[in-house]
């Protein structure tokens, strides 16, 4: 099983992630976030991943800090669980449909961070969620995790829907690329290593 615990502890931010990539979509999540609990959620269940992620912090200031903090954590927890990728597809891909609302997710697992996020959200809130900080949540997540993601919102007028197909597009595209692909030996990439 690619397992993975991982901890986050700075002058912002406790975090706790424990991350199952063999699992079955089991999620228990506490980040003091409510909108990104949700968000979490979709992405175990969508990803069929077991994730448990623990969160404190200042929230006080504002949801900056740990939803970043959570995107690193959960990044490098990643990073550990999947190793040195050999036997995946390394390239997966999905698109996700909530009502009038359509996202695209693409990943490459090449060792190398990269973002291109498209993603002109309906409105600045979700309730009380910045939704800046959808894009705070993936830069921290790429750039820990050493993968290339694009994430584009094709259609959407409501933020919520936007939020919701783009995390589960970015959980189901992880889901492929983390699958064992039976034909392949080794490592997928011609230098040997990712």
């Amino acid at each position: 099983m690619r397992k993975a615990e991982v901890s986050r502890n700075t002058q912002e931010t406790r975090i706790e992630v424990k991350l199952n990539l063999d699992g079955g979509g089991k999620a228990k999540i506490g980040t003091g976030v409510p909108f990104l609990d949700h968000m979490l959620e979709q992405v175990a269940r969508h990803g069929v991943f077991d994730l448990d992620v623990s969160a404190k912090g200042d929230l006080h200031i504002d949801a900056h800090h740990t939803v970043e903090d959570i995107g690193i954590t959960l990044g490098q927890a990643f990073a550990k669980a999947v190793g040195e990728k050999s036997g995946v597809r390394r390239f997966g891909h999905a698109y996700v449909p909530l009502d009038e609302a359509l996202s695209r997710a693409v990943v490459d697992l090449s060792g190398r961070p990269g973002l291109e996020y498209r993603i002109k959200f309906s409105r600045a809130r979700i309730g009380e969620f910045d939704v800046d900080l959808v894009h705070e949540f993936f830069q921290g997540f790429v750039n820990h995790a050493r993968i290339t993601l694009h994430l584009e919102n094709l259609h959407g007028a409501n933020a919520h829907h936007q939020a919701e197909t783009a995390f589960k597009a970015f959980a189901r595209a992880l889901r492929t690329a983390i699958e064992p692909d039976p034909r392949v030996k080794g490592v997928p990439s011609t230098k040997g290593s990712l």
